[in-house]
């Protein structure tokens, strides 16, 4: 294959993914976005065979196609399996990979320049694609560190309290002013101490960059992340000349980017005030104690409580969070609002920005069960209704309606916008506990006279309401 045809192909594999990009923007042609996207991943997929196919001299196709779909069988074998709870996780580790496929590609071109074609036989790589390498290489690491981290706090293998020690943006300042000198000398002088220090600096500051971020802020990071990875890819795309890599890379960069933006501006934060971390610390025990340790008081309903309040409203708006995920509850309760439905009654959802671990998974719950999309609202569409809502039913959700958020300046969600639950006629909750929510802290909402608790777990506790009614 020619170097126009490929350079076409990659190309016409771009445009497929800018397509997929605009579809995946809306529920309604979500699905096509997704097969578009396919489309473009099997011509970038078949163009690059092709190209070694052509050029057996230098590359082994039998290696190729066995690494290839050794790894498509993971990823199939992950995507059957996986668990909708566990998707932000699997999506950081996904980021990971990305950042150090970076690393290793980075690596390979610099210590074998001649086999890449970056360089002459001597060995010499200009100053451009170095600086192409060098940035390739810091992206890549912070990436799959930074990833590796994030994975570890949504799985639950460390906390989800920051980490924060005296000095630390001092420190990470003087680690990225280091780094930006690594690079120059890099450039500079081509040397293997330099690109291997920048590396190991690289891996250490993309650890210190997400230990410091809690539980609260985690949606920003996952879409964060995803943005790091695509730069660091399309880095590499500039190191070995591959427009398909740069095309793509730069997509995910960007809308990995605009994501971020969307969540900050969701939580009512600026990019810089994540990026610092120190949010999402626990500064409550969600114990349901007063400060001198006494016990509050809560309103506790049975699903026959539930049944009937329901059953005599005029409106009810459902908000889901991550309880809903854990328990699978999605389908018992679209069964339910489906039964409430047919007694004439409105139902609708509230979804906020950040429900969830990452941005949009309650939407995919909801549009796994089925849930009509147009029953389905962001929280600037229908915050205003609750007002005027006989009942708001809350699945699982917490940290995204907590009042802290507006009422309390030491708590980690101050100032973020949060589903005003509260001026509904009766707010249902269903909790396992009182505990807090993942950035652990007490949610007041719980203990309001017009608030009744549902104990127990989120699918069963529906499927009992379902067949009270």
């Amino acid at each position: 294959m020619t170097a126009q045809g490929a350079s076409f192909l990659y190309l016409l594999a771009g445009v497929c993914f800018i397509m997929s990009l605009r579809s995946l923007s809306s529920p309604e042609t979500a699905r096509r976005g997704n097969i578009i996207g396919m489309i473009g991943m099997a011509i970038a997929i078949i163009t690059t065979l092709t190209i070694v196919a052509t050029d057996a001299d230098k590359f082994s196709l039998t290696g190729i196609l066995i690494t290839a779909l050794a790894g498509g069988l993971v990823g199939a074998l992950l995507a059957i399996r996986i668990q909708m709870t566990a998707l932000p996780q699997l999506v950081a580790a996904f980021h990971s990979l990305v950042g150090l496929a970076a690393v290793l590609v980075a690596s390979a071109a610099f210590f074998n320049p001649v086999a890449y074609g970056i360089s002459s036989a001597t060995g010499d790589i200009g100053t451009i694609s170095l600086l192409e390498m060098g940035i390739g290489v810091i992206v890549g690491a912070i990436t799959f560190t930074g990833s590796v981290v994030a994975f570890t706090k949504l799985q639950g293998i460390a906390g989800s309290s920051p980490t924060i020690f005296v000095g630390q943006h001092k420190f990470n300042a003087l680690m990225a002013c280091v780094l930006i000198a690594l690079l120059i000398w890099f450039c500079i002088t081509q040397s293997p101490t330099a690109f291997i220090s920048l590396i190991l600096l690289s891996l250490l500051l993309g650890v210190l960059l997400i230990i410091p971020i809690g539980g609260a802020d985690m949606p920003v990071v996952v879409s964060m992340l995803n943005s790091y990875s695509g730069w660091a890819a399309c880095g590499i795309g500039f190191t070995l000349g591959n427009i398909g890599l740069v095309i793509t890379g730069a997509l995910v960069g960007a809308s990995g980017a605009i994501l971020s933006y969307i969540m900050c501006k969701g939580m009512n934060r600026s990019i810089i005030n994540v990026l610092l971390g120190g949010f999402g610390s626990d500064t409550a025990t969600g114990s349901g104690n007063t400060s001198d340790g006494e016990a509050r008081p809560v309103k506790t309903g049975s699903a026959d409580d539930a049944a009937f309040i329901m059953r005599n409203a005029e409106r009810i708006i459902v908000v889901p969070g991550y309880g809903m995920a854990v328990a699978q509850a999605q389908h018992a309760l679209r069964e339910m609002a489906d039964l409430l439905k047919k007694e004439g009654i409105s139902v609708s959802y509230a979804i906020h920005p950040v429900a969830g671990r990452m941005p949009g998974h309650m939407n995919v719950l909801l549009a796994e069960a089925n849930v009509p999309y147009d029953e389905v609202f962001e929280l600037e569409e229908i915050n205003n209704d609750f007002a005027r809502a006989d009942v708001a039913f809350l699945i699982g959700a917490n940290d995204t309606t907590n009042p802290a958020a507006k009422t309390d300046p030491s708590s980690p969600i101050y100032g973020m916008p949060i589903l005003e639950v509260g001026n509904a006629k009766t707010v249902m909750v269903i909790k396992r506990s009182l505990g807090g929510g993942y950035a652990g802290v007490e949610n007041d909402i719980f203990f309001r006279d017009n608030t009744m608790m549902l104990f127990g777990d989120a699918k069963k506790m529906c499927e009992q309401i379902i067949r009270a009614l």
